[in-house]
């Protein structure tokens, strides 16, 4: 399968507050979403969530916390066009829980490893069962 797009481009911004809410949510799962433009996999706005499922093998986006992001991201002109959470001991791969918890066949599904001393962020497509892994760039602000 590809994963179709050109990939996940996040600003160093975005990117910085997904690793640190993954890190401040340790030892459970971290997770939130991510608002963009669907067309592009550019990321706007990065969105921490709640994890309701208060675990650290699985999480459950807090759906309060999902009604707010979506009306901020609709706000901005953007979409929620992914979703990102924690793996605390293990590779940033999609779990079979992950796979078959993946809502939406367009979304971007970003996992932060926080099994080594430094974060790994890795971002995947899941289509149908099928787990495609995408580039992920990681955008400096411009020059000013």
């Amino acid at each position: 399968m590809t994963a179709g797009g050109p990939g996940l481009t996040i600003g160093r911004e975005e990117w910085l507050a997904m690793v640190a809410h993954c890190l401040g949510a340790f030892p459970e799962e971290g997770c939130g979403l991510l608002g963009g433009d669907p067309a592009t996999g550019v990321v706007g706005t990065c969105y921490p969530t709640a994890n309701a499922a208060a675990s650290a093998r699985i999480y459950t986006v807090d759906s309060r916390d999902l009604l707010r992001a979506d009306r901020a991201a609709e706000a901005r002109g953007e979409s929620i066009i992914g979703v990102f959470h924690s793996h605390t001991h293990t590779d940033a791969y999609p779990s079979p829980t992950d796979v078959d918890q993946a809502p939406d066949p367009s979304w971007h599904y970003v996992l932060v490893s926080l099994r080594d001393t430094v974060p790994s962020v890795r971002s995947y497509r899941i289509v149908g069962g099928e787990i495609a892994e995408e580039p992920v760039t990681v955008a400096e602000p411009p020059p000013v």
